[in-house]
């Protein structure tokens, strides 16, 4: 029994789930020739937008900005050093902590992932209701409660 008399096709979580498979194929799809992964680049251009803010995050400021876990942020953050697009300094405030910059080949790479993630979103998006992302900020809020 469910309490969705048409089934699935009226759960709102389930719902959300294939819109956002198929949102982070496209996305993947859009990114692939960049050689960048969608985590990689969702925590590349949070530390570049970070950078911007006048900020040099640590690791945990990172996963806490992107919304991801800890450990696995630290890991993609070492690939990304890897490739020479983000250097990770000892944080002079916190001797255990790790303070992130995005590298001048990190930032190239990063203002040109996000021009091409804001296409897919353009493209994807394009039908959706004007009340699309205020109801999305409106969830991402309650995640904040």
């Amino acid at each position: 029994m469910t309490r969705y008399t048409a089934g699935p096709a009226d759960s709102p979580g389930f719902l959300l789930w294939r819109v956002t498979l198929r949102w982070q194929r496209e996305v993947a799809r859009a990114l692939r020739p960049l050689g960048l992964t969608h985590v990689q680049f969702v925590l590349l251009a949070s530390t570049w937008w970070l950078n911007g803010q006048g900020q040099t995050p640590t690791q945990q400021a990172i996963a806490a900005h992107a919304d991801t876990d800890v450990k696995m942020t630290s890991e993609i953050l070492r690939k990304l050093e890897d490739k020479g697009l983000v250097v990770q300094r000892m944080d002079t405030r916190d001797r255990r902590a790790r303070a992130i910059e995005v590298t001048e080949t990190g930032t190239a790479l990063a203002q040109q992932a996000i021009t091409v993630v804001e296409q897919v979103d353009a493209d994807f998006f394009r039908r959706a209701p004007d009340s699309l992302t205020p109801a999305l900020q409106a969830l991402a809020g309650l995640a904040d409660d």
